[in-house]
């Protein structure tokens, strides 16, 4: 005969609360930035003074990486309006403007200088066409 009451080593009934168990995997600030906006992420407490450095270090990288990143993609949607209302003039100078801001954020890390250049070459040959499509 069956127990009527569930025992706590069967499978699906936990013993203690989620937050308590130790066999839980634990995310951290080891695996995202620590200023994540992710409720479901846990943030851990940096320990040493080396930790908290570094934490205070990657803060300020990420806020000067996204206004970076932010920048680029202004220039880019720049371009492609200047494309979309075929004025080449126009779509030229944005391109020119575009460009060294792409490179330097490569060059910045915030995009590898592959994807930086497939952007750039793809742009140019778009900007190309914009008169001769017409």
């Amino acid at each position: 005969m069956r127990p009527l009451v569930p025992c706590p080593f069967q499978v699906g009934i936990p013993d203690r609360p989620d937050d308590t168990n130790p066999f839980r995997p634990r995310i951290g600030a080891a695996f995202g930035p620590s200023g994540s906006d992710d409720p479901t992420r846990e943030q851990t407490m940096a320990n040493t003074p080396s930790a908290k450095k570094a934490a205070r270090k990657i803060e300020r990288r990420t806020a000067v990486n996204k206004d970076r990143r932010s920048r680029v993609r202004t220039f880019l949607r720049k371009v492609e309006e200047a494309i979309l209302t075929g004025d080449k003039e126009a779509a030229q100078q944005a391109f020119k403007a575009a460009e060294p801001e792409l490179m330097r954020a490569a060059s910045k890390g915030v995009y590898h200088k592959n994807t930086a250049s497939r952007k750039i070459s793809r742009l140019s040959n778009r900007v190309k066409a914009v008169g001769t499509a017409a």
